[in-house]
């Protein structure tokens, strides 16, 4: 009966060919290796310095060096050609909504501000001087629109939250901006209108730039109440953006001032190195 050899072996290198190769050529072999494994990490290292050095030390462009913001436009231009005002956020049942919703931010709402005495500054329209003073009775009295949308903040959370409020293209519709044209503005032809909106809190201290066509779709609101009751203080009383389309950063609270204007605006957010778009 044949009996295992339970006796090990030293494990010999080989050469491509098979054959045992030489301790002292296997120790030469592994030499090279980790020194060019070495020297290779070593001059990604240098590039990859190299390369973060050139990058933040361009110029900056709204708050970044231009190369990231050349990146971030490239990404706005596919959203933007992606974009459809037939493509609506999905809308739930009143009754999914949680009560008492996550706030988002309070950028433009540490000032005490009387709702009675709250005014709406907007420029750039049609008639007269171009400017109007609006009171929120001016908002309440356009079409009443009620729904239920998930507000997705850039941080990386969500919530359903039931608004009500005023589409803003019957609002635009209503207080019709200067066209290029110069024709009364239409749904049927947007292009018509400017290209940009720009919006602020009553002190100015924070801002918005958004794109025409991001408004005037159908699910954009002008909202007043939120779980059937006016809004408070920390969800933008007494009138505030609802935006399905846009991150939160763009669903600008305690709004004061909308500017129509073919020239992209500042945002407050593009300006410290976030994507100015801002698109789901």
């Amino acid at each position: 009966m044949n009996e295992n050899n339970n006796t090990r072996q030293p494990i010999q290198a080989t050469s491509g060919l098979g054959a045992a190769m030489p301790d002292q050529d296997v120790e030469r072999m592994l030499h090279r290796r980790t020194r060019r494994s070495f020297v290779g990490a070593a001059v990604a290292a240098a590039a990859g310095y190299g390369g973060w050095h050139w990058l933040r030390t361009r110029r900056a462009d709204d708050g970044v060096p231009w190369p990231l913001r050349r990146i971030l436009e490239t990404n706005e231009q596919f959203s933007r050609d992606y974009f459809r005002s037939a493509h609506r956020a999905e809308e739930h049942l009143v009754g999914a909504a949680p009560r008492n919703p996550r706030v988002n931010g309070d950028l433009g709402l540490t000032s005490d501000i009387d709702p009675a005495r709250w005014r709406l500054h907007v420029a750039g329209l049609a008639a007269g001087d171009g400017t109007a003073e609006l009171q929120l009775g001016d908002i309440t009295s356009l079409p009443r629109v009620e729904t239920t949308m998930r507000l997705c903040c850039i941080e990386g959370w969500s919530i359903l939250v039931n608004w009500t409020g005023a589409r803003f293209r019957d609002f635009l519709l209503k207080y019709p901006p200067i066209t290029q044209s110069g024709k009364p503005p239409s749904m049927d032809h947007p292009e018509d209108l400017y290209d940009y909106v720009s919006m602020e809190t009553p002190d100015g201290s924070y801002y918005v730039g958004l794109d025409i066509a991001s408004l005037i779709h159908p699910q954009t609101l002008l909202c007043y109440e939120i779980d059937g009751q006016p809004l408070t203080a920390e969800h933008g009383a007494p009138l505030r953006l609802v935006i399905p389309t846009k991150y939160g950063v763009k669903n600008i609270k305690r709004l004061g001032r909308i500017r129509y204007t073919g020239v992209k605006p500042t945002d407050y957010w593009a300006q410290q190195g976030y994507d100015w778009y801002a698109g789901l």
